[in-house]
């Protein structure tokens, strides 16, 4: 089976980009979640990635490298596996340029050529051990776990979580998902980060599930489903060129892959876990070192402290188990 990886990038010290963002935006504002710094900048780290997918994944088809039209430097692009992606390919020309990962990410299926099982990353999340296909797909069906959380939040993302609940609560009965996927949803797989969904079942709504921040399974059918149900709603907020607490984000169509029961039950968060460097940059360091997971999201934040030196402790730990150039590298 034919799987292809998607990863976003973007480069803040490109002076055309800088010139468009000011454009639009005015300038970095760190008291603004849609324009903070750690939304855009670079880490250093990219090169770990492919590094990574070449030694751990090297089964991938193709690697759709999505931008605004750049690339690093170091970047060989001869690379058969690599697919160099504009914005500008599969993104309505209307609606550009953008700054908003939410809009970039709703239009994945449309990436000329992409596979039609295809796995989407964020430039933060990494492959630190081997990792098959199983871990994806299996028999071309997506894994993933189905677990609710709570979501109390007012933060912009908590907000957009809640849009998209608003939308699978119109297209899926709760009562009738849970009776075809019961199996499903109550999978001992998942152990306690299921508890709500034991103690919700007699609540017949939807509400937000859990969202494992790291390496996704897709494919174009979804995509192109949940198109074909909320296109209305989704062509209206991608007119929110930096991230808005009107948009939906790529965990509507997760969540509606869900719903509609075309999944394999499977505890991401056994080889899956976030790090935000914030608070938790010395057990990142230690878990890649360790190899402690098959995929870690790197999490960056614009308060973070001492950042050169956080990056640099990250970035020793990633050459301890990747030292070597991938064929990705000039």
């Amino acid at each position: 089976m034919d799987i292809d990886f998607v990863i976003t990038w973007v480069d803040m010290n490109d002076l055309k980009w800088q010139k468009e963002f000011a454009a639009y935006s005015g300038k970095i504002d760190n008291s603004k979640n849609e324009v903070t710094e750690a939304r855009f900048r670079d880490h250093g780290l990219l090169k770990y990635w492919f590094r990574g997918v070449e030694k751990f994944a090297p089964w991938v088809r193709k690697i759709h490298f999505v931008t605004c039209g750049q690339k690093p430097e170091w970047l060989d692009t001869s690379n058969s596996k690599i697919n160099l992606v504009n914005h500008k390919d599969y993104i309505p020309c209307e609606f550009l340029p953008v700054f908003n990962s939410s809009l970039i990410e709703i239009y994945l299926h449309r990436i000329p050529g992409i596979a039609e099982h295809f796995v989407y990353f964020n430039d933060d999340f990494f492959l630190i051990n081997h990792t098959p296909q199983e871990r994806f797909f299996v028999d071309g069906v997506a894994t993933d776990i189905a677990a609710f959380r709570s979501n109390l939040g007012f933060s912009l993302w908590s907000k957009c979580l809640k849009n998209n609940i608003r939308l699978i609560n119109r297209h899926f009965d709760k009562k009738e998902v849970f009776e075809r996927d019961r199996e499903k949803w109550l999978n001992p797989l998942y152990g306690k980060k299921a508890r709500l969904n034991y103690l919700l079942l007699p609540y017949r709504k939807f509400i937000t599930l859990r969202t494992p921040h790291n390496a996704q399974p897709y494919t174009k059918t979804l995509f192109n489903e949940v198109w074909g149900e909320v296109g209305k709603e989704l062509t209206e907020m991608s007119s929110n060129r930096f991230r808005s607490r009107k948009d939906y984000t790529q965990e509507l169509f997760r969540t509606w892959q869900i719903c509609t029961g075309n999944f394999v039950p499977y505890n991401t968060y056994a080889d899956t876990k976030m790090f935000p460097l914030l608070i938790r940059s010395r057990q990142a360091v230690k878990a890649i070192q360790n190899q402690s997971y098959k995929l870690v999201c790197i999490n960056d934040n614009e308060h973070i402290r001492n950042f050169n030196q956080v990056i640099e402790n990250v970035k020793n730990s990633f050459e301890s188990i990747l030292p070597e150039k991938s064929g990705f590298e000039l």
